[in-house]
């Protein structure tokens, strides 16, 4: 295969829409992060897919942690370039994977944010007064109570809550789908913002999206970011709230709780178990915290 890298990555994302069936955001992503590895090759004159070397990959990366790009953005790009290449393998033998060899540089993973349980209960205290109101507090409530990604909160439809069996079908990364449990304080709040429908020229029925603009159109991933701010400001919580502090907090809390980590791992939806490992950091920490604390002996005393 002798096609430009160019063209091949343009057939490439085309695969990964039109055959994979990606999110246009997870497109979006692959196109950036693909673009910017290109643009690197052909600025060393390294415009054919099979001329593409190891040594160019390693350059690209050593330039991209120049620009002081963090480690973990190298690593997605960097898996994106191998997906390319594993793709154009497939298709041509000949073709190498230049880069199954090259790591990123590691840095520092940074634990989530999560907010205490007194806090969460204390952002369910407002009294709704309009119909946003009612949508709102329904859509913190479901992101705590089922530990939905934005992206699975923003296409729920209202077919996929199961009020009967308490559950919500969603369809997470990898367009997988699961049934995760859906509380009552959850599903109460589901129902009384149901009532306020329809909005605008909506018609709603089961297909109807689960939450929606004031228009009537299915709500966009920064409305719930900028409604989720409001929420929290209205009830003075300390800190910016958004979408994924409520999906970690549920993880954090039930980890807490049970000490069952396959179980949150399939709640939230990990392919696998090393992404959800990072909560029992947090249930360290909260340990750590009460350990010195309180126990006599846990710190050294100034003496006096």
């Amino acid at each position: 295969m002798t096609a430009l890298l160019r063209d091949a990555c343009d057939q490439y994302l085309a695969y990964q829409r039109d055959v994979r069936q990606v999110s246009p955001h997870t497109l979006t992503n692959y196109a950036r992060d693909l673009s910017s590895f290109i643009d690197f090759c052909e600025s060393r004159d390294k415009k054919v897919s099979s001329d593409i070397a190891e040594v160019d990959v390693r350059h690209w990366i050593a330039n991209e942690h120049r620009r002081g790009l963090a480690g973990s953005s190298i690593q997605r790009q960097l898996s994106a370039v191998r997906a390319l290449f594993r793709y154009l393998g497939d298709r041509d033998a000949s073709i190498g994977n230049p880069a199954l060899g090259v790591r990123a540089p590691k840095t520092a993973r940074p634990l989530p944010k999560s907010i205490d349980a007194d806090s969460v209960g204390a952002l369910f205290q407002m009294t709704p007064e309009s119909p946003l109101d009612f949508r709102d507090l329904a859509m913190a409530e479901l992101l705590y109570s089922s530990g939905l990604r934005l992206a699975e909160l923003v296409s729920a439809n209202v077919g996929d809550v199961d009020r009967q069996e308490r559950i919500i079908t969603v369809t997470g990364k990898g367009r997988k789908t699961r049934s995760v449990p859906v509380g009552q304080p959850a599903l109460e709040a589901i129902s009384l913002w149901l009532k306020q429908r329809p909005l605008g020229k909506e018609t709603v029925s089961i297909d109807s999206p689960l939450f929606v603009s004031s228009r009537g159109t299915r709500i966009s991933p920064r409305s719930v970011q900028e409604r989720l701010k409001r929420l929290a400001a209205t009830t003075d919580l300390a800190t910016k709230l958004h979408p994924h502090m409520l999906r970690h907090s549920f993880a954090s809390h039930l980890l807490e709780s049970s000490g069952d980590l396959r179980a949150v791992q399939e709640l939230l939806g990990h392919a696998d178990i090393s992404t959800t490992q990072i909560y029992t950091h947090l249930d360290f920490q909260h340990l750590a915290k009460t350990y010195d604390a309180a126990h006599p002996r846990a710190r050294r005393r100034n003496k006096p």
